[in-house]
This record gives C-alpha cells, structure tokens and sequence, in this order.
C-alpha cells in the first residue's frame, strides 16, 4: 500500500479517534472546539496573547469551556463570576495546584507553590504559622520594610540623577525584606553572597518562564530538608519577582502619566510630609495614592492566566461535570479588565478605585492575588512593599523620563506565564 495512503488512513484514524472522545464527553465537560489529535487545541491559541484567544473563544462556547492543550482536557473560566464560583464559592473542590512540567520537574512537587493535596495544605498552614510568628502582619515587619525604603532611596541616590535601568536595584528591596524576615538579617546591594542568591533566582525565574502547554503523604514526612528548602526557595522567589516587577512597571507608569505623579507627590506632601518616613497610617489618609497603586496592579495584569488550578474531587459545575484531577485555567486577566467594573480598562486609570468624593472604593474584581484557598501567602506583605516603597521614592525624587511621555512603550514582555515591562531608563531627581 502506498506509504501516503497509509498516512492519511492513519490520521484519518487518530481524528475520528479525537471526534469520538470529544463528543463522548459532551455531556460531562464544558463544550468547547474540537482537537486535534496529539496537539489537542494549540492551534487554536496565540502563544502570544493567550488573553485574546481566551475571550474570543468564551464568546463562542461561553464563561466555562475546554481546551485540549496536548491530550489532556484543561477547563477554562472566563470572567468574574466564573472565577468568583470556583475559587471562593467552591474553593475546596478548586483548591487544587494544576498541571506545570517545567515547576514540576525543578521542584519534584516540593515546596507552597507547585505542591497539593495534603502535602500543600501542611506546608501552607506551617508557612503562615511561621511567618506569622516571624513578625508578618506585625508591627515589626512594617520597620523592616521602611528600614528597607530607606535604604533604597540611598541606593537611588548614588545614581546622581543620571539615567539608569531600575531593575536590580528594585529586585534587591523585596528580596532583602524576606532575607530580614527568614534570616533576620539584610544584605548589603553588592553582598557577593546576595548576589549569588539575585541570580540564582532570576535563573529559576528564566527556567519557569518557559512555555507551560504541553498518592497520600505521612505529614511528619512533609518536613524534610529538601522540602523546607524548596518552600524558602517559593517564599523567594514570590516574594521578590512579583513585587519588583510591579514597582518597576509603576514607575514606567507613572512616567508616562506625570500627572498621576503630581497628584500622588501632592498628596505625599501633605500627609507625610518631608521630616519622617511614609507608614502604613498614612494610607487611610492617601486615597488618590492607594487607588494608583491598585490601578498599577489592575492595569498591568501580571498573572493574566493565574497559576493552573485543579479540581480536588469530581464536581458538578454549572450541569457539567468535571472530574477529579482536571486542569482549571482561571483568567485573571477577564476580571481585571471586566469594562463593567472598570469603564474603558484598557486605560490607566486611579479613578477606577475612587468614588464620587475622591474617596477611596474596593471592588471583588481585584484579584491580582487570585482568590480563594490559594490565594497569594504574601498578600499583606506585597501590599505593605508597595506602599512604602513607592511613597518613600516619590517623597525623595521627581522621575525623569529620557523620552516623551507620549512616546513612552507600555507594551508588556510576555514570558511563559507572566507579564513584564518591556527594559527601560529613567532618572531620580533628588528632591
């Protein structure tokens, strides 16, 4: 037979094969396009804007639908209600980690991040247990950060307002701050010691950043060395990209809406003054302030696809049912930009968190931190970095920008999973 004839029987095979189980599982797991075989959907996804291809394809099959990233199905929810559904009105049934080859391969399923079951639900009540009694959430740990903002603003300073590139320097804050909460103790910028650990973490970082697609435990077992370790290595890694990706992304932000800055200066001024250090106090007091630094996390949509869930247990799920183990894609991205909560979310704009008044609004829709049981350990701790690190910078410096504000790029650097400024210079001007 005819080497070509075989083929197309072949595949013609392996489709059929394809057709049949998807329509086999119609009346359990969310509709959605038909795969191919082996490939599954991939085709049907843009590597470089999966939120695109994620709310075209909800307009057709709905808020919750199926994709087939390889063989395997994944449930994708789009949009605040769906989200909100699964991770906090059933966040048990959700509260599993989902697939991730790169992570689980690096952590062997170790460590607060890629970990589940009762491995993860042991090490994330030891983790906040032990932070907690480390200081998180306390007054202390406020002093660590502001010990910290100052000695940023020193770094800053040694700059002499010539441009540079603000990444290291804003990497090394947060990653000092949990080197004084786990360590109790900080590190000079140019420790050769810290260093070695910047760089160790941006290789992870590099390493995770590489495209995602493609039993029960004794708990006295949990606490292994090799266990312990790797949770350090989470709390690290968490801890500092995350927060200094977004203050570098502020900045950039900041540049190309001077007058977001002139008002957040102004409020600065003052609240705080220039005779002491920001505190967490100030912030009840610093609406326009808060609301621009919530707008920074909404706006930038660092995680747009949050970290793969899973389901715990086969769950009925608005009349599907999805069975124990499958992969759950929640869209971050759906939320943050919803335009009913936010008008115009395309735009950088604080008024999204502000009321009539200029007071500052809450909204369910943010949930850059995702929500439910795995919600973010260092939520408070971000929040508080933020705060002060941004308030102590524009209590000390103008930014200058080397180029028009107008001309300035916002694009986002998509690398995996995550979403980062694109590499840019800017000046602080002692005040």
């Amino acid at each position: 037979m005819d080497l070509v004839v075989v083929l197309v029987l072949s595949l013609s095979c392996l489709l059929l094969l394809s057709l049949w189980r998807q329509s086999s599982e119609k009346g359990k797991l969310p509709p959605g396009p038909i795969p191919l075989p082996i490939i599954g959907n991939i085709f049907q996804i843009d590597v470089k804007d999966i939120n695109q291809s994620f709310t075209k394809l909800s307009k057709v099959y709905g808020p919750v639908f199926t994709l087939y990233l390889g063989r395997k199905p994944t449930v994708v929810l789009h949009g605040y209600e769906a989200v909100k559904e699964a991770l906090i009105d059933h966040g048990e049934e959700f509260a599993g980690r989902g697939s991730f080859p790169v992570a689980e391969k690096i952590n062997k399923g170790l460590g607060i991040i890629f970990s589940h079951g009762n491995r993860w639900k042991e090490i994330r009540r030891f983790s906040l247990m032990t932070l907690r009694n480390l200081g998180m959430g306390k007054r202390s740990i406020e002093d660590r950060v502001q010990e910290e903002a100052q000695c940023l603003v020193d770094e800053l300073r040694k700059t002499n307002g010539s441009p540079c590139d603000p990444t290291f320097i804003l990497s090394c804050a947060p990653c000092n701050v949990i080197s004084s909460i786990i360590f109790q103790n900080r590190f000079d910028y140019k420790d050769k010691h810290f260093l070695t650990l910047m760089e160790k973490l941006n290789e992870n970082d590099q390493i995770l950043s590489s495209a995602w697609v493609q039993e029960n435990h004794n708990q006295h077992l949990e606490f292994t060395f090799e266990n312990l370790s790797t949770t350090v290595t989470d709390l690290f890694s968490a801890g500092t990209e995350t927060t200094s990706t977004t203050l570098k992304y502020a900045l950039l932000l900041l540049l190309k809406h001077p007058h977001v800055t002139a008002k957040v200066q102004e409020e600065i001024d003052r609240v705080v003054g220039r005779n002491r250090s920001p505190s967490m106090q100030d912030r009840r007091h610093m609406p326009y302030t808060d609301a621009m630094i919530h707008e920074v996390q909404r706006f930038i949509d660092i995680l747009p696809t949050n970290l793969p869930h899973a389901v715990t247990c086969d769950i009925k799920f608005r009349n599907y049912l999805i069975p124990k183990g499958t992969t759950v894609i929640t869209s971050l991205s759906s939320v943050l930009c919803d335009s009913k909560e936010f008008p115009n979310p395309e735009i950088f704009d604080p008024g999204h968190f502000l009321d009539g008044n200029g007071n500052f609004k809450k909204s369910d829709y943010f949930m850059p931190f995702s929500a439910g049981k795995q919600m973010c350990v260092g939520e408070g701790l971000a929040r508080m970095e933020l705060f002060l690190f941004l308030t102590t910078i524009l209590q000390n410096f103008n930014l200058k920008s080397l180029v028009h504000p107008k001309d300035i790029n916002m694009t986002p650097v998509s690398n995996g999973f995550a979403s980062l400024p694109p590499p840019y210079k800017l000046c602080f001007i002692p005040l």
